[in-house]
């Protein structure tokens, strides 16, 4: 007899607890959302290149861009990219063109709604250019113009340049659509070294942009249209609020 109310009492504190920890469970579920975050490539354009493009008759170029999401707020990114620009005043004639590529992480500081994609995001990047200039005509600078402008007509190349530069970038991405992105964003850059033409300067630095004397800072700005392709998805709980 004492046996069998030792078992019925023992049964009885099963029971209990497993209705306890129902009730947990469920208050649990009931307070909080299970969520997929995608993980995956994205890549795009910059529209302000073909843009301009289309505007600016001194200037040519493109700007292919990606990241990959390797953690939940980390983004590895690219940015490759290829410009020429014809600049001209009265005293100099000249044409730069080239290649570049820009390789850093950005940072998602956007703590996003459920299942929402969208940043808003610091990023680093370490840019580096190849590139070289043709230098058409200049004229010689005088305080007399007596004898009329000096103008000489040249068209020299100097091949084989290159340029590097740290940059920070401020920016945002939301999502249009499905996994469609239009992002804008604006870059601060500080050159690091660079090949010096002799007896010349590098006026224009594709993917670094104008120069303006001796100033080493440099900015930037652009928008984008990208698409994400998941690789695949991970789960997170996230608390409704009260």
């Amino acid at each position: 007899m004492n046996l069998q109310r030792t078992f019925i009492f023992i049964i009885s504190l099963v029971v209990l607890f497993c209705q306890k920890t129902t009730a947990q469970d469920q208050s649990v579920a009931a307070d909080s959302l299970i969520l997929k975050d995608k993980y995956g490539i994205r890549v795009g354009a910059d529209l302000s290149k073909p843009i301009q493009t289309l505007l600016d008759d001194n200037y040519t170029g493109f700007e292919l861009i990606g990241d990959y999401r390797f953690l939940k707020n980390f983004y590895a990114a690219a940015e490759l990219g290829n410009e020429k620009y014809h600049y001209t005043e009265p005293y100099l004639d000249i044409t730069s063109k080239g290649s570049y590529a820009k390789i850093g992480v950005n940072y998602n500081t956007y703590e996003n709604w459920l299942d929402m994609q969208n940043e808003i995001y610091v990023g680093l990047r370490y840019g580096f250019a190849t590139f070289s200039h043709t230098l058409h005509r200049y004229n010689i600078y005088t305080a007399d113009n007596y004898f009329g402008v000096d103008t000489r007509e040249v068209n020299q190349d100097f091949n084989n340049l290159s340029a590097h530069w740290a940059e920070l970038q401020l920016g945002l991405k939301a999502e249009l659509f499905n996994n469609l992105f239009l992002g804008v964003h604006v870059q601060i850059k500080q050159r690091g070294t660079a090949t010096e033409p002799d007896n010349f300067d590098n006026l224009f630095i594709p993917g670094f942009n104008r120069t303006y004397g001796n100033s080493k800072f440099g900015v930037g700005w652009g928008y984008s249209l990208s698409y994400l392709i998941p690789i695949y998805k991970k789960e997170h709980k996230k608390k409704i609020p009260d």
